[in-house]
């Protein structure tokens, strides 16, 4: 037997706008106005679930109804569940007929996409516990599987999922952590008992998700053929190939007029077309085999740029600064028990923030400002320590 666990992760902050000085005291509106003049939260919403949402759930769906066989496994956002929510229910809908199909298993994660893990453990706890509810208000019942923000994985993790009576947790497959050992098994995360450890096979996982549509590539262009074998070769290292990416890459990051969508879909068909093979939920995944080893990770390994670390996030000083201060609120602002103030402020923590005030210039930075809504990484920690100055004035009239 030989098996594809598919793991796609949903996501969209919610992006402050930019937000002057001078609204400092004044006005409080920080996400809803057109954030840069140009676009909104809601147009970018809308623009994704035409280009990506809408038609990779429905591919998905019908592989779901035709193959008994066919699975998947989806992380998705409290901001992003929040977003369709308002902007386009239907979304929200089809993912509950592909929960209640049984054949689609929904992952554990923070609320707010945050890395709070990092920072304060008490709030971190707080948004994963948010998160678990909203799976369970929206799909009937709460994660068996935990991933952690950018799958940024170390062995402190595994030990706070192993507590919190967790079967498995993912994490990136990367060379330097693994060395020998291939990605495509089951492991046992250093220091735990019962917790399963998935790792990203990322040179596959990667070929669709960033090298698909780069005709500079070698490999250009990646036929289901050529993929395939791929695949087969790849399973002579191991029986579970794990394809952990963005759910965007289908239709956003790569366009339809790619084929990324034609690919999938007919990969999908083609891998299942031979008797032994299957795709199966992380879950089912952890459930395959036992562990082939034990790894240990102790520093933190993330899914992210070619270090895989958390350099994109907490690397510079306006980064360090900003989310120092962030936290440093957050006693404060849940004591006040003002639900707007706390959503604002838990908002803020989404890690997509600190990500656009990045500096690195060598071989991520184009993706890097790909995925700013700003004109610069110093024009974004400035509207943010605006919008920090804000919440902590409402804070001082909450304490008058």
């Amino acid at each position: 037997m030989r098996a594809i666990c598919l793991y796609l992760h949903i996501h969209q902050p919610v992006r402050y706008r930019e937000y002057s000085f001078f609204d400092i005291g004044v006005d409080s509106n920080y996400f809803n106005d057109d954030f840069n003049g140009r676009q909104s939260n809601e147009r970018i919403f809308k623009k994704v679930a035409e280009k990506s949402y809408h038609p990779m759930l429905d591919l998905l769906e019908k592989n779901l109804e035709k193959y008994p066989d066919f699975k998947v496994s989806f992380s998705i956002t409290g901001t992003w569940l929040e977003q369709a929510e308002k902007w386009d229910p239907e979304l929200i809908k089809q993912l509950r007929r592909l929960a209640k199909s049984g054949k689609a298993e929904i992952v554990g994660e923070t609320y707010y996409h945050s890395l709070a893990f990092f920072e304060n453990l008490e709030e971190f706890d707080a948004q994963v516990e948010k998160h678990a509810e909203k799976i369970e208000e929206l799909f009937g019942s709460r994660p068996k599987v935990f991933r952690n923000t950018e799958l940024a994985y170390n062995d402190k993790l595994a030990k706070w999922a192993e507590e919190h009576d967790y079967k498995g947790i993912l994490a990136e497959g990367w060379d330097k952590i693994l060395g020998w050992r291939s990605p495509n098994y089951v492991y046992r995360p250093a220091g735990c008992e019962n917790l399963k450890l998935l790792t990203k096979n990322y040179r596959l996982s990667d070929d669709i998700a960033f090298r698909f549509s780069n005709r500079g590539w070698q490999e250009w262009p990646l036929t289901v053929p050529k993929y395939q074998k791929w695949v087969n070769d790849d399973c002579l290292r191991g029986p579970l190939i794990n394809l952990f990416m963005d759910f965007e890459t289908f239709g956003e990051h790569q366009w339809k007029d790619t084929g990324i969508f034609d690919f999938m879909d007919n990969f999908i068909s083609s891998w299942l077309s031979e008797y032994e093979n299957k795709f199966v939920t992380v879950s089912e995944a952890c459930d395959l085999m036992e562990p082939k080893d034990e790894i240990s990770m102790p520093e933190t390994v993330t899914w992210a740029d070619t270090e895989r670390d958390l350099s994109a996030w907490l690397s510079n000083n306006m980064q360090i600064s900003a989310m120092k201060e962030i936290y440093s609120l957050r006693n404060e602002i849940l004591k006040t028990k003002d639900e707007k103030l706390i959503s604002d402020w838990r908002l803020m923590t989404t890690s997509d923030h600190p990500y656009s005030m990045c500096t690195k210039y060598w071989n991520d930075g184009d993706v890097h400002a790909y995925f700013s809504a700003y004109a610069s990484p110093y024009e974004s920690f400035m509207y943010y320590m605006n919008v920090l100055r804000d919440i902590e004035f409402r804070l001082s009239l909450q304490k008058d």
